[in-house]
């Protein structure tokens, strides 16, 4: 890659942080004025000089069926986790089991790791612990596992979980790991 491309990408991610930083800053103010604009500004750039972000590196492709199948599934697995978690609760005398299980990804980025995380700490019964970000592995806490079968399904849905976010934001070379990672199982 050229430079002026690697300078443009950066300027490029160093508007959109100072952008949503005013958005943010306007939001908490609760008022649109060009004064709260301006001091916004000021604050955002004070924080990107003292605090700078790491680079962050976007490769992948937006694809629209993608992010429309993974809203929809995920919309879906809020709704049934919901359920299960609201179910156990009335179950008299039931004694649920909780793990820790440990989630190898085939993506390690940091964008992916990011997302995979949010996406399943959202869903109720699940919770980010933990992550390995060398080795690319989610520790999450899961409620309701009763033994290692219920454990391995779980992880199999953190896989899909992992695949429809890559089929709706990932680059064709993330698309190739997550079908070899389904390939080899």
């Amino acid at each position: 890659m050229n430079r002026p491309t690697n300078i443009r990408r950066r300027i490029r991610d160093e508007l959109v942080a100072l952008s949503g930083l005013v958005v943010v800053w306007m939001l908490l103010w609760g008022t649109f004025s060009w004064m709260v604009f301006l001091s916004g500004l000021v604050v955002s750039v004070v924080v990107l000089v003292v605090f700078p972000l790491p680079p962050v590196t976007f490769l992948g492709k937006l694809r629209p069926l993608g992010l429309v199948r993974f809203a929809v599934r995920f919309t879906v697995d809020l709704v049934i986790a919901s359920l299960h978690l609201a179910w156990t609760a009335f179950r008299l005398g039931y004694q649920p089991r909780c793990a820790v299980i440990a989630v190898q990804l085939a993506v390690r980025s940091d964008l992916n790791l990011t997302l995979c995380g949010e996406a399943v700490s959202l869903i109720p019964g699940s919770l980010i612990v933990d992550i390995d970000r060398d080795a690319g592995v989610l520790y999450i806490h899961v409620f309701d596992v009763s033994d290692e079968a219920a454990a391995e399904q779980f992880r199999g849905k953190v896989y899909a979980l992992e695949a429809r976010i890559i089929g709706a934001i990932g680059s064709d070379d993330e698309l190739r790991q997550v079908a070899e990672r389904g390939e080899s199982r």
